[in-house]
């Protein structure tokens, strides 16, 4: 069992009674004799090993391997139908709990947890606040305003300038539902007119969102590409860093002195050049900002990861395909993480920067019972996604590989 708290690995059997935790250990009773109970259902784990219910810190569920042509031929109500297969496809490789950093609306949240659909839990961001000319700005050359995350009555658009247009917007977006806020420090790479080594927002704007953003019990998640976007986040208080590709030693120092979380998306580059190698119809400026930052960007995870930094799994599913979550566990492991620190990485500490470690992201008694079975073994970070058996939430299982499926 790996039991999410950075802990090696460890023989035990966990027992789910109401949908929690009831006990975790060597010698638990089973049905019929011992003072078991005939009516526990046995789930036979031989030849895996189990985790909890694991984290993505950073989906998108209402694109997927964007482009400009298919986000102009695509009817407006049509992605979030089409997220109900992603999320089905998230939840089968393991991912119950997501962090949704932009796109998602309180609706889809709301479905989810009604169980109308299948999906992972979910704290939904809605949209990304930027400044103009940011990463969120979605204006065009030809004067056309077309992008992934377009202001409609459920998602505020968010483009603002200065610390009252902050102040109103954070608000807007609470009424909203947003369950975290999200800012956009420096320029991307999908973005139009954005470059991602520029860092984004002055100081009073940012302190400002903070201010705002704590006021209604919420935290802040920014996405931060450049060096000066990095270091302007975290010295206002922002929770996670998303991305972190160019940090240099003072932002790694400000980020232990504070505490903050890197969610390093390595998964995301890789992504975008995939689609461009396969000949996808991306624009070379973004292809060109992918390669730059790809070429720097396990660097500055590995040192992170080397100095202690606290680094919650996120992938920046919609990039990519969703449902390949679990390969960004290769890719921090490839980069020297231990496989203890990464299954923590995606479950524990992931838990701790949602703000639902009471509940969520370990194997101990009391915690809901969100468990994982992957073949193989732990220490094994290739191939995951092919290799996870079964997925159960709360107790009840929710997906089995179609190979295993006996009914």
């Amino acid at each position: 069992m790996v039991d999410g708290t950075g802990a090696d690995p460890a023989p035990a059997d966990v027992l789910v009674v109401d949908g929690r935790v009831a006990a975790v250990g060597t010698d638990l009773p089973g049905p019929g004799g011992g003072g078991g109970d005939d009516d526990l259902q046995v789930v036979d784990c031989a030849g895996a090993f189990v985790t909890p219910g694991l984290f993505d810190c950073h989906v998108h569920f209402l694109f997927e391997q964007p482009t400009m042509v298919k986000t102009l031929q695509t009817p407006f109500s049509l992605p979030f139908y089409e997220a109900i297969d992603r999320m089905r496809r998230t939840v089968a490789t393991g991912i119950t709990y997501v962090r949704d950093a932009g796109g998602s609306d309180l609706g889809l949240a709301e479905a989810v947890r009604r169980g109308l659909v299948l999906g992972p839990r979910m704290q939904v961001a809605i949209q990304m606040i930027s400044q103009t000319g940011g990463h969120g700005d979605d204006w065009h050359v030809c004067g056309a305003q077309v992008g992934l995350m377009a202001g409609h009555p459920g998602m505020p658009s968010a483009v603002v300038d200065g610390p009252v247009e902050m102040r109103r917007k954070v608000r807007e977006l609470v009424r909203a539902g947003a369950d975290v806020i999200k800012v956009a420090t420096s320029g991307g790479v999908l973005s139009p007119r954005s470059n991602p080594v520029h860092g984004h927002l002055r100081d009073d704007e940012v302190a400002e969102l903070v201010r705002e953003a704590t006021a209604a019990g919420l935290n802040v998640m920014a996405h931060a590409i450049a060096a000066d976007g990095i270091k302007t986040a975290v010295r206002n208080g922002v929770r996670s860093i998303e991305h972190g590709i160019y940090l240099d030693d003072e932002a790694i120092e400000l980020m232990l002195e504070h505490g903050t979380w890197l969610v390093p998306t390595l998964s995301a580059p890789r992504a975008v050049l995939a689609q461009a190698d396969a000949g996808a119809a991306m624009s070379d400026a973004v292809v060109a900002k992918a390669r730059m930052v790809a070429a720097v960007h396990d660097d500055s995870v590995r040192r992170a990861v080397e100095a202690g930094v606290k680094v919650a799994m996120g992938t920046d599913s919609g990039v990519g395909v969703h449902g390949t979550n679990l390969d960004e566990l290769g890719h921090l492991a490839a980069l020297g993480m231990p496989p203890a620190r990464a299954w923590a990485a995606a479950s524990g500490v992931a838990a701790e920067l949602l703000g639902v470690e009471a509940d969520h992201g370990t194997l101990e008694d009391g915690k809901v019972g969100d468990v994982v079975v992957v073949d193989g073994s732990y220490d094994d970070l290739v191939g995951l996604r092919e290799r996870v058996r079964e997925v159960w939430m709360a107790g009840e299982q929710v997906s089995v590989r179609e190979d295993r499926d006996e009914t």
